[in-house]
């Protein structure tokens, strides 16, 4: 039998709780600096020995886990004699490359894995992209050398003028309109100073201080945007922009980063799940197009995978080179190859170089796309709204949790 007293100190029990946990949250705030400040990762991790994660709020149980899964892939490239926190040059041992991968990804990737994976969305997306070009009458060798041919389309590029930079901006600010009203079908409730945001036209001093291709993300009562970089504007055709508008804008960066900032996660989660921010507007890419988002336009369709065939084969790329040991010139011939242009503020050259230098990054940034991706298989209305407001609630997430989530 149930007594009142039993009653009541349960009651008092439950009322501690919140208490407890924040209480938890922010002991655990204080390990993780501690964490973060020390070299070894093998004492860092002991810094955390003591925690458990069912006893803490979901957002710092998310900072622990993803610190805990970090911190053990760093001991290991440690093992290995490289310190996991300077910037990692070139190297083909594959053992340290799949470390550098999880290090940036999540656990139990494996390189092998990853590029049979992006080879086959690489060629489902050529696929896809042949039957566009078909249905408008255009024809070539390769995926890219259509690409080419839609580049070289005069009506659907902007005069390199003024008049011709704001019907860029606008345009953009039309396809904004139309995401963001997609957004409570797709994502659910987020806050509403997130769609407080537009496509900018840079002003003068914007160019002056470097501030194009940037965004100002929105907080209450003051709303964010994104500069357009359209130094080259007679390069960005416009059927590339609307998936611009849906990567930067809404419901890209502009819906995960706000909501994220509210999560307030912990410096270590960054430096763990890096790539989870490219990855959710990579995927959220794909969904809009997945959802029709461009069945009346097939242009702009055949821009969205554009901008992933570009995603797609930069990973490729990190792979071949780093992995394989392809030249930056076989690498390249295989983009023109995929792509035909590159994208506007990423010429083959430059990208292939930074590539060279930053091992394993955009092969994370995919492959973390398609983690968002796969766990919203299968899923659509009240399912699919449940699964991303799971992974976009507590911020940013590694490989692993985004499975976890999706699960659940």
């Amino acid at each position: 039998m149930t007594t009142r007293r039993a009653v009541l100190a349960g009651g008092a029990a439950l009322a501690l709780l919140p208490w407890r946990a924040r209480a938890a949250s922010d002991a655990l705030r204080a390990a993780l600096d501690a964490a973060r400040a020390e070299r070894d990762p093998v004492t860092a991790l002991r810094f955390l020995a003591s925690f458990d994660a069912a006893a803490l709020s979901p957002a710092a149980r998310l900072d622990l886990v993803t610190a805990r899964a970090g911190l053990a892939v760093d001991a290991a490239i440690v093992a290995r004699g490289v310190d996991p926190r300077a910037k990692p040059s070139a190297t083909r041992d594959a053992g340290l490359l799949t470390l550098l991968l999880r290090r940036k990804l999540g656990d139990g990737v494996t390189l092998d894995a990853a590029a049979h994976r992006l080879e086959r969305e690489r060629v489902r997306c050529e696929v896809q992209a042949a039957r566009l070009f078909a249905a408008i009458g255009i024809s070539g060798a390769t995926t890219g050398a259509g690409f080419t041919r839609l580049w070289q389309d005069e009506r659907e590029l902007y005069p390199d003028s003024d008049a011709g930079r704001d019907a860029a901006v606008a345009d953009m600010n039309r396809w904004l309109a139309m995401f963001s009203a997609q957004v409570p079908a797709l994502i659910g409730p987020v806050p509403r100073y997130a769609l407080d945001v537009a496509a900018i036209r840079p002003s003068a001093t914007d160019i002056a201080a470097g501030r194009i291709g940037a965004r100002t993300l929105p907080t209450p009562g003051h709303p964010g945007g994104y500069r357009v970089d359209l130094t080259h504007v007679h390069d960005r055709p416009r059927w590339t922009l609307p998936s611009v508008v849906a990567h930067e804008l809404v419901p890209g960066h502009m819906v995960q980063l706000p909501i994220e900032a509210i999560a307030d996660p912990h410096p270590m989660r960054p430096d763990y799940a890096p790539c989870f921010p490219e990855g959710w507007s990579i995927a959220i890419e794909q969904r809009i197009a997945q959802d029709g988002g461009y069945a009346h336009d097939r242009r702009a369709a055949l821009g969205q995978l554009h901008w992933r065939l570009f995603r797609i084969g930069r990973a490729l790329a990190d792979l071949a080179i780093h992995r394989d040991g392809q030249s930056i010139d076989e690498a390249r011939a295989r983009l023109v190859a995929w792509q035909g242009e590159p994208v506007a503020f990423a010429p083959f050259d430059a990208d292939l170089a930074r590539i060279a230098q930053d091992p394993m990054t955009r092969t994370a940034e995919m492959l973390a796309a398609l983690a968002i991706e796969d766990g919203a298989q299968r899923r659509s209305g009240a399912a699919l709204r449940r699964y991303h407001q799971a992974i976009l609630k507590d911020g940013r997430m590694r490989r692993e949790e985004i499975a976890r989530r999706a699960r659940h």
